[in-house]
């Protein structure tokens, strides 16, 4: 819609709202048949405006008349007709939403009825961006030119040294900065609040509400790499243009098979926690825990998993218990200064952290949680004649594992030398972890477990080598990271994985490296880890001249059935692959430590604005994770890799076949921002019903969710339909 078009609409934006609601099953007078065919659990009709039928809206249909807050949206198709379908019974609130409009007044409706609404045009084109995604609102922040780096420190430019490129810049602007906690450029972050106080200017404002709340301590720390002073001021700078009437540019609405989609959220958890992550099945095998809850996973917030039975619209929570009473909090328990949500109250006080979740074949969710205190056990240090800890001993880990059997209601407590963060489970049972502190990769094997009752035993690590020597094997002696490379030794590398994965095709276990400009790290654990593995590097294709798009700072990471890696490079704004098959040169000797591969290498700008000046291929899109829906959970087609939308409101599914994203928006509430996702298959012949993908609103800041404080965290499920009215 144009930006003429909104404002000509505007004088109109007066209209009425005209409301035909006839019971399921009977026809107006003069009508042959209805406009759209309901059934007595659905909601139909259509939506026109002062301009006529209004194509790619949404409908939204929300209630309170369930024991958890429930809504289900939908689009409308090329001739603004819509369907709500299998609403359960309960009386909804129902209006429009769309770009270009504003809201409609909302309308009480039940199921079975045919339900005729009226669009509003938006009167202004500030009133009209009041809906576009968070992303677009952040992509009006004024980046420094390319020309001010590299830094010359608070006494020149007042960007640090290190910060050597205005790539590195972007990158801390949200792969490394605030958009890891939280949207940026919502309601809450692009405006001052009043709440805040009076201050003599923007900058002041800024500096007082980056020490507000808990994580206040952390806000602050995230300007580091952009250089405080000229970051406030940047910052300052975009919140003054926005309160004089800047708007981004407005976004699409959905178009073909993106009006297809069916958004369901329920509210779980509470108003003062986040849910980092949760989880609906096993990834191997998609029919685990058919129909069954949705476990979240509420890390430093709160010491309970939260559970969301869709079936019920039930919300409940569970207590996780710990090994060690006296293990200390988690998380900061002190404001530098009051929030302007919560004052002085301490929201957060887990002890448990529990961090990401996996499902097994049994349906038992396997933790990343915390057991005891820091110090390890014996086994794990110095001395120990542990395998693992002869190689590499660790004296102190901050989170281990837990593993709640929903048959029982029993959680079982693991303890692990080493920290976990995310985790996966190989073909074989054994969970492979992701470590981002850390500079190894752990495992733990679970039917050794089962059959020895042994932790000990169950458990390795192993430390990342790398065949520098291109001898085909792993040596006992190794270069460190910080040494040269010696063509005639392998060398260490210092590469935490952030996500981890096992290739279904050869067995090998791929990390990401969330690092500038960061690298997809493959380790094959060898006949007798950890003696025997061994480690490939292939660094992001930035500043290689031989890369054919550059981008940086992999995050999330997983493979399809193919063993094709997907990563989403959340500096530069882009979903990519990674084909092993496709390296022409070595995979091993002194060459082979990163840059030796760009023609493995694929990227696709993720959908929205990039920020202006920066003229590299990507967007202003702040991607957390990524995921690949091998088992067509979706029904939009085995393999379909997905990036998450953190400041767009939304799933990104790549068509490979034409590099078309196909955006799967969350229009209402505004400020749905996730960090990990999966799909499930309740069905298998039950069709687009028996099928769908789910993920947690995953915001450290619930209360920037639209609606503001009181906000609690929501399970989202998308599913797609054959077409915008099927039923």
């Amino acid at each position: 819609m144009t930006r003429r078009r909104m404002l000509l609409g505007g004088a109109l934006a007066l209209c009425s709202l005209s409301v035909a609601l006839i019971p399921a099953g009977t026809l107006s007078a003069g009508q042959a048949t209805p406009i759209v065919a309901v059934d007595a659990d659905d909601i139909g009709g259509r939506v026109t405006s002062v301009q006529g039928p209004e194509v790619g809206v949404w409908v939204i249909a929300e209630t309170t008349g369930l024991p958890t807050r429930f809504s289900r949206i939908v689009s409308t198709d090329d001739e603004g007709r819509y369907l709500l379908p299998d609403l359960p019974k309960a009386s909804y609130s129902v209006w429009v939403r769309g770009y270009g409009l504003v809201d409609s007044p909302k309308v009480t409706a039940t199921p079975g009825s045919q339900l005729d609404l009226t669009a509003i045009i938006a009167p202004t084109p500030q009133a009209a961006a009041q809906y576009y995604p968070a992303n677009y609102w952040y992509s009006l922040v004024d980046v420094p030119p390319a020309g001010e780096f590299p830094g010359t420190g608070e006494s020149g430019n007042g960007i640090p040294e290190s910060t050597r490129t205005q790539s590195q810049y972007v990158n801390s602007l949200k792969a490394s900065g605030c958009s890891v906690c939280h949207q940026m450029g919502n309601k809450a972050t692009r405006e001052i609040p009043a709440a805040l106080g009076r201050f003599e200017s923007s900058v002041d404002a800024w500096t007082r509400r980056l020490v507000a709340g808990q994580a206040g301590g952390n806000m602050g720390g995230m300007l580091g790499p952009m250089g405080r002073s000229r970051a406030l001021r940047m910052y300052a700078d975009w919140t003054d243009r926005i309160a004089a009437g800047a708007v981004p540019p407005a976004p699409p609405r959905p178009q073909g098979i993106e009006r297809h989609l069916v958004v369901t959220n329920w509210d779980y958890a509470e108003p003062h926690v986040y849910v980092h992550d949760a989880i609906s099945t096993d990834k191997r095998q998609p029919t685990v825990n058919a129909n069954g809850p949705i476990y979240g996973a509420p890390e430093v917030s709160a010491d309970k998993l939260y559970v969301l039975d869709p079936v019920r619209h039930v919300a409940s929570e569970i207590p996780i218990p710990l090994r060690d009473p006296e293990t200390p909090h988690a998380s900061r328990q002190t404001s530098q200064q009051p929030s302007v949500y919560w004052g002085d109250e301490v929201i957060w006080s887990g002890r448990t952290n529990p961090h990401s979740s996996m499902f097994d074949r049994q349906g038992r969710l396997w933790t990343a949680a915390t057991i005891r205190g820091p110090e390890t056990a014996a086994f794990c240090r110095e001395g120990s004649d542990h395998p693992s800890a002869k190689l590499w001993p660790i004296e102190r880990s901050g989170r281990q594992l837990n593993m709640y059997d929903p048959k029982t209601g029993q959680f079982t407590l693991i303890d692990t030398c080493f920290m976990t963060h995310h985790l996966q489970f190989a073909e074989n049972d054994v969970i492979w972890f992701s470590m981002v502190a850390g500079d190894m990769v752990g495992w733990f094997d679970v039917k050794v477990y089962e059959e020895t009752k042994d932790e000990r035993r169950a458990q390795g690590w192993t430390a990342l080598v790398v065949d520098t020597n291109g001898n085909g094997r792993r040596d006992e002696g190794y270069v460190e990271p910080n040494d040269p490379v010696d063509p005639a030794r392998d060398t260490r590398f210092r590469a935490g994985f952030y996500s981890v994965i096992e290739s279904p095709v050869d067995q090998s276990i791929w990390g990401s490296m969330n690092a500038f400009p960061g690298a997809v790290v493959r380790l094959v654990p060898g006949a007798k880890p950890p003696a025997t593995a061994l480690t490939e590097i292939f660094e992001a294709p930035f500043g290689n001249p031989r890369a054919a798009v550059q981008g940086y700072t992999p995050r999330g990471l997983d493979i399809d059935r193919n063993g094709v890696v997907w990563t989403n490079l959340s500096g530069s704004g882009h979903l990519a692959s990674f084909d092993r098959r496709k390296c022409t040169g070595r995979l091993n000797g002194p060459e082979a430590v990163g840059q030796h591969c760009p023609e493995g290498w694929t990227l696709y700008a993720l959908p929205g604005p990039q920020f202006a000046g920066v003229t590299e291929h990507g967007s202003a899109e702040a991607s957390y994770l990524n995921w690949v829906d091998q088992w067509d959970t979706s029904g939009m087609g085995a393999n379909t890799p997905f990036a998450i939308g953190n400041g767009s409101d939304s799933l990104h599914a790549l068509d490979v076949r034409t590099g078309a994203f196909i955006v799967l928006r969350v229009p209402y509430p505004m400020g749905f921002y996730a960090k990990g996702m999966d799909g499930r298959i309740d069905d298998p012949d039950g069709g687009w019903k028996g099928r769908g993908l789910w993920a947690s609103s995953g915001t450290r800041a619930p209360w920037h969710i639209e609606g503001g404080k009181g906000q609690r965290p929501k399970i989202t499920k998308f599913q797609m339909r054959p077409n915008p009215l099927a039923r």
